[in-house]
């Protein structure tokens, strides 16, 4: 199993339609929102491009946000982690 971890940006939320695309992908097992963090729980990973797309709100205005952190791994042996950062938009 594979977890990918999205620290949400200061002041937005993850929309119920974002929640509900990710769901409908079949490799897409569970999908879990805690405070700031969305987990997201992969059956498996393979060869295939896979794309991951996570509609924000803004709820709170934020001056100088700061990048948010995606962090990928795999549920039994974490040590292999891929951590990236994202600014905004377009991440």
């Amino acid at each position: 199993m594979v977890i990918i971890e999205v620290s949400l940006l200061s002041g937005f939320v993850m929309t119920s339609r974002s929640r509900m695309l990710l769901e409908n992908k079949t490799i897409v097992k569970k999908i879990e929102v805690k405070a700031d963090v969305v987990y997201i729980y992969l059956e498996k990973l393979n060869d295939e491009s896979q794309t991951f797309i996570l509609q924000l709100e803004q709820v709170i205005p934020v001056k100088n946000l700061k990048p948010a952190i995606i962090k990928i791994y795999d549920y039994y042996q974490p040590g292999g982690l891929q951590i990236s950062y994202c600014s905004g938009v377009g991440c």
